[in-house]
């Protein structure tokens, strides 16, 4: 893959010019993005903006979501939640037993549901939270929809204080138990530092403190998205 770097003034004077089938490239502030995005013919009339959200469970990048949801424009897609709808389908057993022991789902499954839930927006911004959980995922996610991400959130968060947090929450969630909670974070900190490592070479990645009031960590959230203003 070759590399483009994007100017501000590139920026300034991005092209409203709608994508036709085939590879477009998305110019994005070099804050967001230092390498091409590549498409194929999924988005039809405007190269579509997404970015993956990651951390383990309870480090607050649900909460995030909302907020930068609410304020930026994207729509949210958790990976967490397609698949728990999907639970009274005819895959709904494989997804019930891999959730409720902390594992993590079949990648292609994940990925068509994610790819069902972009299609049928009429949005083109993305936050897809809670995925990529591993390399598997984020290769699968390529070879589906033939597209990277812009950019990518790790909300950095202590073991102890995820815990508590999920611990709190009282959700309903068949997830929320100790055990359960235990497994999801060994399996984070075993699988997800490979995906992470692999955006950060790519200059993707942006770490965020995920410890404080919901608005102080979205103070550190705000000009990752602020940048994405200038392409409307």
């Amino acid at each position: 893959m070759w590399k483009r770097v994007v100017s501000l003034s590139s920026l300034i004077s991005y092209s409203k010019s709608k994508a036709t089938y085939g590879v477009k490239i998305w110019n994005s502030p070099s804050t967001l993005i230092s390498t091409p995005v590549y498409y194929g013919t999924l988005f039809k009339e405007k190269n579509p903006l997404i970015i993956f959200v990651l951390g383990g469970p309870g480090s607050g990048k649900g909460t995030q979501c909302i907020k930068i949801a609410e304020t930026f424009g994207f729509t949210h897609l958790s990976a967490g939640e397609l698949l728990r709808k999907e639970i009274n389908s005819e895959n709904g057993h494989i997804i019930l037993d891999t959730i409720r022991e902390g594992h993590i789902v079949p990648s292609e499954l994940t990925v068509n549901l994610i790819k069902k839930a972009m299609e049928s927006s009429d949005n083109y911004k993305f936050l897809i939270d809670g995925f990529p959980r591993n390399e598997e995922n984020r290769i699968t996610f390529e070879r589906i929809l033939g597209v990277e991400p812009n950019a990518v959130l790790f909300f950095d968060c202590p073991e102890e204080e995820m815990v508590k947090r999920v611990l709190n929450r009282k959700e309903g969630r068949v997830d929320d138990n100790i055990n359960t909670v235990k497994t999801r974070l060994k399996e984070f900190s075993e699988l997800n530092p490979h995906v992470i490592d692999y955006y950060t070479k790519r200059g993707k990645l942006h770490k965020i403190n995920a410890v404080g009031t919901v608005d102080d960590i979205f103070d550190q959230v705000r000009p990752v998205f602020a940048a994405c203003e200038a392409m409307k």
